[in-house]
């Protein structure tokens, strides 16, 4: 393995290039490229579940009722929070935009849903919440306790406003910006 230097520094367009070529996946900051940290079973599982039920859910609508085509990803995929200066790999990500057409990339979210862990929580609600907000398509982003059977969803109302609504063991999760419902004993 080859050992890299604490701080990496490149462009955005570097950055792409260089990322694509890498075994382990980095996501970039203003410049900086960070490294991502590595997830527990749970949370592998978790993510896992979320995409595999949105991956149904999302399926079976299209071909009942041939509406929008909405896409789901995990893992490999990363979004451009602000071109050139930020990057971000989510747990999971959903759009239902048609510009979106880059291998790798997806440029207009409307869903965007992070598993917490420790390492990673203070980042995604904070930094990279503030970042996703500015997304004009992000309707939905959704933050999931491992620890505890619970899932924040954080919900851009008609005001433009970020509204908060909490879903424990025994509810029924809506996700309005794909018009989905899951339990959250299937997560």
């Amino acid at each position: 393995m080859v050992a890299l230097p604490d701080r990496i520094l490149m462009s955005g367009e570097e950055y792409l290039v260089w990322e694509a070529t890498q075994e382990q996946r980095y996501e970039y900051w203003d410049g900086e490229v960070v490294a991502m940290s590595g997830g527990t079973r749970n949370h592998n599982r978790i993510s896992a579940n979320f995409f595999k039920l949105l991956d149904d859910a999302l399926a079976n609508v299209y071909y009942a009722l041939r509406l929008r085509t909405c896409e789901v990803y995990i893992v490999d995929v990363k979004v451009q929070v602000e071109p050139g200066q930020k990057y971000f790999y989510p747990d999971v990500v959903v759009t239902c935009d048609e510009r979106d057409t880059a291998p790798q990339l997806v440029q207009f979210p409307c869903l965007i849903i992070e598993v917490l862990s420790p390492s990673t929580e203070a980042a995604d609600r904070g930094k990279k919440f503030a970042k996703y907000r500015q997304s004009p398509t992000l309707q939905e982003y959704a933050l999931v306790q491992v620890a505890q059977p619970v899932v924040e969803v954080f919900r851009r109302n008609e005001q433009g406003k970020w509204v908060l609504s909490e879903y424990n063991l025994g509810d029924i999760l809506r996700l309005e910006s794909v018009d989905v419902e899951i339990a959250i004993a299937h997560l």
